[in-house]
């Protein structure tokens, strides 16, 4: 079982992430870490999101005793990444590609304590209704697509769009906590992680 007491930090600035940790009991603390975001050339979205979930852990000084969580969100349709949109007109065109298809949400979370490391990956199926120009329009005003991987967030007003979500549904929102807690449990018991 996971052990509260151990220091647990966050390589992440997302409200998102904090508020699922928060919410399944786990403290923790920020201490967020930037890492460069561009896919590499031939990288799977597994690949992709397990590579930054670990360069974020890495990239956070460890005191010790202290454990590190690293994850990266990425939604994929047909085979393309679809990160965060630079520009309205990107974000536009995103929700357009996802509007009444089902996409992929995967994340790729990663814990490292005492030289150890250990990493995993969840896929979600989303599916969106037909958006119509303006609720699309709409939607990219309201300035939510901005940050957010694929354009949107199924926490907030594009909840509306969603059909279905097959899978985690807090991985769709950017941490699927229990992938997070079975990577602490994983953890040997003179780490304080597994009981």
């Amino acid at each position: 079982m996971y052990h509260p007491a151990v220091p647990l930090i966050l390589a992440s600035a997302s409200p998102r992430r904090a508020d699922l940790l928060a919410a399944a009991g786990i403290a923790f603390t920020v201490r967020a870490a930037a890492v460069d975001e561009t896919p590499r050339p031939g990288e799977s979205p597994g690949e992709y999101v397990v590579r930054l979930a670990l360069e974020k852990a890495r990239a956070v000084r460890l005191e010790p005793g202290e454990v590190v969580l690293g994850a990266d969100t990425t939604v994929v349709h047909a085979d393309r990444i679809l990160g965060k949109p630079a520009t309205a007109a990107e974000a536009r065109t995103m929700l357009a590609a996802l509007s009444g298809r089902t996409h992929e949400v995967w994340t790729g979370v990663a814990v490292r304590a005492d030289g150890r490391e250990a990493s995993a990956v969840a896929v979600s199926r989303v599916r969106f209704a037909p958006l119509s120009a303006e609720e699309i329009a709409w939607y990219v005003a309201s300035g939510e697509p901005e940050g957010k991987a694929g354009a949107y967030a199924i926490q907030g007003l594009a909840s509306r769009f969603v059909e279905s979500v097959e899978g985690s549904c807090s991985n769709v929102v950017g941490l699927p906590v229990h992938l997070v807690y079975a990577l602490l449990r994983r953890f040997p018991a003179e780490s304080g992680l597994a009981g």
